[in-house]
Order: structure tokens, then C-alpha cells, then sequence
């Protein structure tokens, strides 16, 4: 069972509203992190450069991307937010001016639910008898709108925060200066994207290892795209 059932538990549940979930922008952050971070390692090691310029491109890249993507995010879903806005003032001035327009758009869209008779003029006069309530019903079923936007903050947070922790993974070899670096480095991002991808998995019907395997898969491509493209680049320029 996920949760209680109890008239208490289900009160207290439904009284605190749905909860945000971030765990997209945790895992979005985390894989690209790791991904573009391994990307810049492979591939200067492909061109066969120095070590040094792995940690300046590496670090360039794991606070420029970082902050570029949870900029982008904070953007996004900023803009979530502005639309929600347009469509409640856009529902507000319909409600104005076009009121029985408005009830027949609630009456269809239960009709369409399967009520009808008395059950369904009763809800919709139950919906248009409070206007928040009203306005709210028709951003969710006539927009497909969430009751509630997430947090651009949190958001944005959440994609830095994972994209430089993970991120960071790739480079600790060649900042520590173990011998090896190459082979440390690619073990322990192997390693992140497993993990990304099995903590995944609590969320999704897929097992632990399916999810992992498939997260280590995607980066493992992209750092072998990244490694030949260094070393085709020092072929052509050699």
C-alpha cells in the first residue's frame, strides 16, 4: 500500500494539496551533467591533450552548462506559469461576458464524462456556483492545465545542483592526479549512470537494473561519440 486509507490519513492527505514532484529536473541535471562533463574528458583525451585542459574544459563546462541549463529550466518553467496566468485572466473575462456560454462548456465537458439528467445539472451548478472553483475546472479540463505550476526556483535548483554533483564525477581522477585517470574516470561515470538510472526506477514500472542499464547505455554512447570526434579531430589537424 502507498498510503493509508483511513478517514484520518485520506482528510490529512488530500487537506495538504498534491505535492510537487522534481525528480525529473534531479535526473535531467544528473545524466547531462555527467554525459557532457565525460564528453569534454574522452574527447580530449582522444585528441591526446593535456591534462590541464581537461580540468579547464571540464570545469568551464560543468558551471557554464550547469547554469545555462538551470537557467533554462527556471525559464521554462517560468513560462508555465505566464500561461497559466493568460488562460485564468482569458477564463475570468469569458465568465464576464459570456456566462451561459461558459455553464454549456461545463455541462459538455461532464456530459462527456458520462453524466447526465439531474446528476449532471446539479454539477455543473455545484462548479459554477463558486468562481475560483469554476475557473479552476476549466483550466484543468479544458486546458489539460495542472491544479497547481511547480516552482521555477526549485526547479532550476534542483537541475544545478544534480548537473555539478554529477558532473563533477568525471574530473575527480584528474583533480586528485591518480595514475590511470582515463580508466578511473570512465569506471565512476559508468557507475553515476547506472545509479541515476536505478534510483529512476522507484518511480517507473521498470526493474532497478533495466532502468540502469539503459541510463549507462545512453552516456556510454555519448562519451564514445565524444572520444571518436577528439580523435578524428587530431587526424584531420595532425
Amino acid at each position: 500500500m502507498e498510503h493509508e486509507h483511513s478517514a484520518e490519513a485520506i482528510h490529512e492527505r488530500l487537506l495538504a494539496g498534491p505535492t510537487h514532484n522534481y525528480l525529473r529536473d534531479w535526473i535531467y541535471g544528473g545524466i547531462d551533467g555527467s554525459v557532457t562533463t565525460f564528453a569534454v574528458v574522452s574527447g580530449v583525451v582522444g585528441a591526446q591533450l593535456s591534462p590541464w585542459i581537461i580540468l579547464i574544459l571540464g570545469f568551464a563546462n560543468l558551471f557554464a552548462d550547469g547554469f545555462s541549463m538551470a537557467a533554462s529550466n527556471f525559464l521554462g518553467t517560468k513560462a508555465e506559469h505566464d500561461d497559466w496566468r493568460r488562460l485564468e485572466a482569458i477564463e475570468n473575462r469569458h465568465i464576464n461576458l459570456a456566462p451561459e456560454g461558459e455553464r454549456e462548456e461545463v455541462r459538455q465537458i461532464f456530459q462527456l464524462k458520462g453524466f447526465a439528467g439531474e446528476d449532471l445539472r446539479r454539477i455543473v451548478e455545484l462548479v459554477t456556483s463558486d468562481r475560483q472553483r469554476w475557473i479552476r475546472t476549466m483550466l484543468t479540463e479544458e486546458y489539460g492545465l495542472p491544479h497547481e505550476v511547480r516552482s521555477p526556483w526549485i526547479a532550476a535548483v534542483s537541475t544545478f545542483t544534480a548537473f555539478v554533483v554529477c558532473g563533477l564525477v568525471p574530473l575527480l581522477p584528474y583533480v586528485l592526479g591518480v595514475r590511470q585517470s582515463l580508466s578511473l574516470s570512465m569506471i565512476m561515470t559508468g557507475t553515476v549512470f547506472f545509479a541515476i538510472g536505478s534510483a529512476k526506477s522507484k518511480w517507473s514500472t521498470s526493474s532497478w537494473w533495466q532502468s540502469g542499464l539503459t541510463t549507462f547505455l545512453v552516456g556510454a554512447i555519448a562519451a564514445s561519440l565524444a572520444y571518436a570526434t577528439g580523435v578524428l579531430l587530431k587526424a584531420l589537424l595532425a
